[in-house]
């Protein structure tokens, strides 16, 4: 059985909708680090590894697309999920264009997500 704690990095500027999936997160025992927006999460992931990212498509300092790019660019084996609150399909199919590993429409169901994580650590 593997015992690592998947580190994960969220990003997301909505800080009730992370806070909340920070604690659902953390108390199936993931390590979870929150960024409220791409210029806050470009410098988490300078300062620290991660396992895998979360990231959502629409924030208000930084394009979710944009982020990604350079995520790809820092750490490019780490895999990254999207997250869309809007939607936008062809926004989405536009980050695995640029390497995200999937991505998921918000709200989205917590144990969609782990499988998710789950699946993106074993790639």
């Amino acid at each position: 059985m593997n015992t690592q704690i998947i580190r994960v990095l969220l990003v997301d500027d909505e800080r009730g909708f992370t806070d909340v999936l920070q604690k659902r997160l953390g108390k199936r025992g993931l390590d979870i680090m929150t960024a409220f927006g791409g210029t806050v999460a470009i410098q988490c992931l300078r300062k620290n590894d991660f396992d895998v990212a979360i990231l959502d498509l629409k924030m208000e300092d930084m394009d979710g697309i944009e982020v990604l790019k350079i995520f790809k660019k820092m750490a490019p084996d780490m895999p990254v999920i999207m997250l869309t609150g809007h939607g936008s399909g062809k926004a989405a199919k536009e980050g695995m264009a640029h390497g995200a590993f999937d991505y998921l429409l918000k709200p989205c169901d917590l144990e969609e997500l782990l499988g998710k994580i789950h699946q993106a650590v074993k790639s």
